[in-house]
């Protein structure tokens, strides 16, 4: 069984910032694998099976900065290991609509993450960390993130949501290493590109 959780703030005043970016994902893969959410406190909950293999989706446990405490109490519920939990959040240093796959490691100053590590008391957990990229400078970042995404944002950001569907599947059905060496080689390649043009 894999926890997979989608980082963001709850209530409907932050559901279209960029802070939520994570949750957006896993709605997405809830709609894919027809698994219902419900609410269950601060929290979107749901579980179902993916090509025969259990999974529990959970997004917006409670307000970023104190994430940890309500996931690690998800994981003893279920008595999951943090090796069997994949954490998907937004990230200030990739540009919209990039994808980054990431296992274990520092946090990189999310305090969503920083929660999370505090609370298991270990980094050893999965990250799909999507690209916001970063505010105009003098913007304060804390101001940034919970600001809606605009038009011209999301066209990029779309794809790179659906993209992430993608790889929670590859990450379920295939393991981490996997997973790194297809869709971050390709992110890769597509930098590549873009610095030859």
């Amino acid at each position: 069984m894999h926890l997979l959780v989608g980082l963001g703030n709850p209530w409907k005043t932050y559901a279209q910032t960029r802070h939520n970016a994570g949750m957006w994902v896993i709605e997405r893969a809830a709609s894919r694998w027809s698994i219902q959410l419900s609410r269950r406190g601060s929290g979107l909950r749901g579980s179902g099976r993916l090509g025969g293999k259990l999974v529990e989706l959970a997004g917006l446990l409670d307000w970023m900065n104190v994430t940890g405490p309500p996931l690690k109490g998800l994981l003893r519920q279920f008595s999951l290991s943090p090796g069997e939990l994949i954490v998907v959040h937004d990230d200030l240093d990739l540009e919209p609509g990039r994808l980054r796959i990431k296992l274990a490691g520092g946090h990189g100053g999310h305090n969503g993450i920083k929660s999370i590590i505090e609370a298991l008391g270990t980094p050893q957990f999965v990250r799909v960390k999507i690209g916001i990229g970063r505010p105009a400078p003098g913007q304060d970042s804390a101001d940034f993130v919970l600001q809606p995404v605009t038009k011209d944002e999301m066209t990029v950001i779309d794809p790179c949501l659906e993209r992430a569907v993608d790889v929670l599947e590859s990450l379920i059905h295939r393991g981490p290493d996997a997973t790194m060496n297809q869709f971050n080689i390709r992110e890769k390649v597509v930098d590549e590109r873009e610095d030859r043009k």
